[in-house]
């Protein structure tokens, strides 16, 4: 329960992300957006860390795949998925990440050895059914190529590291979130200190939309979404925890409906009903 408890609020704190990416559109670039939170991030996870007396210590074994979750998570997957869906919207963003569950029963299989059974792929094919028909809207869905290519980039990296962080779970997620940050951080600065120096609009900026939405995405969805997520893998196979991010289409169609005023159909309610079936499925299967 534990797991999923943390599975399930960081997959509904992530589906607020993308309406906080679509506000800045126009405003900065994804790069240096995804700098600019991580660097909340970073002080944020240190105080989490030192109020909680983490040990931050990591052995030199797992140094290298340690980075290389830095590399493939915090880093390429989450460029990747904010520029995607700053070329596309948060319909296309929600509809082509959720594939990531997808991605996570295969490399968990191949990579955990974790068993493939049909209960499993039922499951995940009844999640994926719901959320396409919650964010489907044909006659308001865009679809940018390049931007279609990006977020499925972005679904597949965040697969792959999903399954590296099981490799790592006597580590404390804080500890595995910071260090992926600092590792994110370093690859990601050469380019964004030069574009908010050379090419950023500070009036932009720092206007109230953009700082909010900054602040969300550094605090709340990256400190409070990786922790939480980190944390709710220590309980469950990778495979299974994956479904839990079909939260976040859900979410980002309420947050839509209450402060955008876009209308909530019956095809939300069926895919909102066929998401918990395919949840508590995984669940069942996780417990036999």
């Amino acid at each position: 329960m534990k797991g999923v408890i943390c599975l399930s609020l960081a997959g509904i704190i992530w589906g607020g992300l993308f309406l906080a990416v679509r506000l800045v559109v126009g405003s900065i670039e994804a790069v240096p957006l995804v700098w600019c939170r991580y660097i909340l991030a970073f002080f944020a996870l240190y105080a989490l860390g030192s109020y909680r007396h983490v040990d931050w210590r990591i052995q030199r074994k797992d140094w290298k795949l340690v980075a290389l979750v830095g590399l493939i998570g915090q880093t390429l997957s989450i460029v990747t998925q904010e520029s995607g869906t700053l070329l596309t919207s948060a319909q296309t963003g929600s509809t082509i990440t959720a594939a990531t569950p997808a991605f996570m029963v295969v490399f968990g299989c191949w990579i955990l050895k974790e068993k493939m059974t049909l209960g499993r792929i039922m499951s995940v094919v009844l999640a994926t059914i719901g959320v396409m028909l919650i964010v489907y809207d044909p006659d308001n869905f865009q679809v940018n190529l390049w931007g279609g290519i990006l977020l499925m980039i972005a679904a597949i990296t965040w697969a792959l590291m999903a399954v590296f962080l099981k490799l790592l779970e006597h580590y404390s997620p804080i500890v595995l979130t910071f260090y992926g940050l600092i590792v994110a951080l370093i690859c990601l600065a050469p380019y964004s200190i030069w574009w908010l120096a050379t090419q950023g609009d500070w009036n932009l900026l720092l206007s109230p939309t953009v700082l909010l939405s900054i602040g969300y995405m550094g605090v709340i969805s990256t400190t409070g979404g990786f922790v939480l997520w980190n944390e709710g893998l220590l309980y469950m196979d990778a495979s299974t925890a994956g479904l839990f991010m079909f939260w976040q289409p859900v979410v980002g169609t309420l947050l839509g409906w209450l402060l955008l005023g876009e209308p909530i159909t019956l095809w939300f309610w069926l895919g909102f009903l066929l998401i918990v079936v395919g949840v508590v499925m995984a669940m069942s299967r996780n417990k036999s």
